[in-house]
Order: C-alpha cells, then structure tokens, then sequence
C-alpha cells in the first residue's frame, strides 16, 4: 500500500533558550504548539516523527543531565515519550550543534489514559559525554531510551491534544543553555 509523509507543523522562529534552572521548559516556539485535533490519533500502528535540532552550550567538567519529553494533552501536559537522562560532554561547549529524530508509533488508543505512543529515536551533538572534539572525530549519539525501551505515560487520544517538546536540565549553570532552532512534527502513516 503506497504511503504518505505530511508535515503536521514546523516552527518558523527559533524557540527560546533554556538555561540555568532545573525546570521542565518548552523548548519549541508558542506557533509550532498545535493541537491534533479529537481522534486524530485514532489507530494502532499510526506513526509521528519529530525532527529538531539546534544549538547547546555546557558548563565544564560537571555539565550534568539534559532530558527531554515528547508531550500530548488537552494543554500538553503528558509526557507521552521522555528520553533518557543523557550525560553530557565533561568539556566545555559553547553553541555547538545538536540534531534529533524521535519516531513514535501509536500502541493503544481510547479515552481517558489508555491511548499511549513507542517512542525511540536518537540525540547526536558533540555536547554527548564521549563525544570527541571536532578535530578528533565527529559527534556521538544518545539513543531516547537506553534500557529496556517502554512505551510512555498514557493519554486520551479521543481529545484534541496539543503537542509540546521539552528539555530539563539536571544542574541550574548559565553555562548550561539549549536552543531550538528547527522542529518539525510528520505523520508517516501508510492510511489516514
């Protein structure tokens, strides 16, 4: 069966950094936070891909942690996918460049919490701990989840949900700063 690929939104400005604070911000611009609309996720095996990338700066020697989560809701309060706590770069970087790709395939749908997404997908920048610097090597990438992968939190597919991606840092450093200057949100499904 022939498929198709459409692009659900893109962001047209850069989203604002986050930096020094160890609160759950959105990282995408307020124009880019659509609502999919009631039932849009109304299949098993319907597939979204999100692509982002940007810029991050890290403190040195003890950047800590950065986590991301991909959020659904009636007002994108639920972490549908989060990331792994990715370990970042014990060297210092200043606005290097940071790429993402999660895909997620809708597991369950229905009302109340049962509808719920697999999400797996990768974060490649030079500010990953292990990640060379660019005259040795080129940068690593951090799987979204590292252990037994698990679909996420569930959610009401049968609302309109609006859609979010976030970024938490694990150490409050003005150093410690990302900024998302592309997002894209695409509905691979083979059938609407």
């Amino acid at each position: 069966m022939p498929g198709y690929r459409s692009t659900l939104v893109e962001a047209q400005i850069d989203g604002t950094a986050l930096a020094n604070t160890v609160t759950e911000t959105s990282l995408i611009p307020p124009g880019a936070k659509i609502f999919l609309p009631s039932g849009y996720l109304n299949r098993v095996g319907k597939v979204l891909n999100v692509t982002a990338s940007g810029r991050i700066s890290t403190l040195t020697a003890a950047p800590g942690t950065l986590t991301f989560k991909f959020k659904l809701g009636p007002t994108a309060n639920i972490a549908v996918s989060t990331s792994q706590a990715i370990a970042l770069n014990t060297t210092a970087k200043t606005n290097v460049a940071w790429v993402l790709e999660l895909y997620m395939v809708v597991r369950a749908v229905g009302a109340s919490t049962t509808a719920t997404v697999f999400g797996q997908g990768f974060w490649t920048s030079e500010a990953n701990i292990g990640a060379a610097a660019p005259a040795a090597g080129a940068p690593t990438s951090a799987p979204w989840q590292v252990s037994a992968p698990a679909v996420g939190t569930g959610f009401d597919s049968s609302v309109a949900n609006q859609v979010d991606l976030t970024g938490t840092w694990s150490i409050a450093n003005a150093a410690n700063s990302i900024q998302l200057h592309t997002f894209s949100l695409e509905d691979l499904s083979t059938t609407p």
